[in-house]
């Protein structure tokens, strides 16, 4: 009679596909704030909430990031276009900031940085609101729209550029 197989071992280390830094190594005691933004970790996950009575205060990521000035993802935005239709750009990308930022408070911009008159910098928290910032614009004004992931690291890069 042959003998059973031996089930394969689940407990070996796994490398991350994508490391962030950033992402805390522990779990948090439940409840915690951010003393910076009045974020709270509850159940397990970041979310906007008040904050209950005895909470342990510990800095959320996004606010560390901005703190060391160290982005996890950037829009690049350039052309004519962009200097013509700056403040409509701008407010549509912080519209998108709205809308993530509500249900992920994790995903924020750092900075709307003016490189020239025909250049915009947006640098952000993660690596999902850059992609959703440039398929807003691209959606919204047309042009060319790219983006790429650094596979090694936590970071995406997105370029956008219109001329008239």
């Amino acid at each position: 009679m042959p003998e059973p197989s031996t089930p394969p071992r689940n407990d070996r280390l796994l490398r991350e596909r994508i490391h962030d830094p950033y992402k805390a190594r522990r779990k948090l005691p439940e409840p915690t704030v951010c003393p910076s933004c009045g974020a709270v970790w509850l159940k397990g996950r970041w979310s906007w909430a008040d904050a209950p009575a005895g909470a342990t205060e510990h800095t959320c990521q996004a606010c560390q990031r901005i703190t060391d000035s160290y982005p996890a993802g950037e829009v690049t935005m350039s052309g004519s276009f962009v200097a013509a239709h700056r403040d409509e750009i701008i407010a549509l990308a912080r519209n998108q900031e709205d809308l993530e930022k509500g249900e992920h408070p994790l995903n924020r911009i750092m900075a709307i940085d003016d490189q020239g008159s025909e250049r915009l910098l947006i640098t952000t928290t993660d690596i999902h609101l850059p992609r959703r910032i440039g398929e807003a614009v691209h959606r919204a004004y047309g042009g060319d729209f790219d983006f790429a992931y650094d596979e090694a690291g936590y970071f995406v890069r997105v370029t956008w550029h219109r001329d008239s």
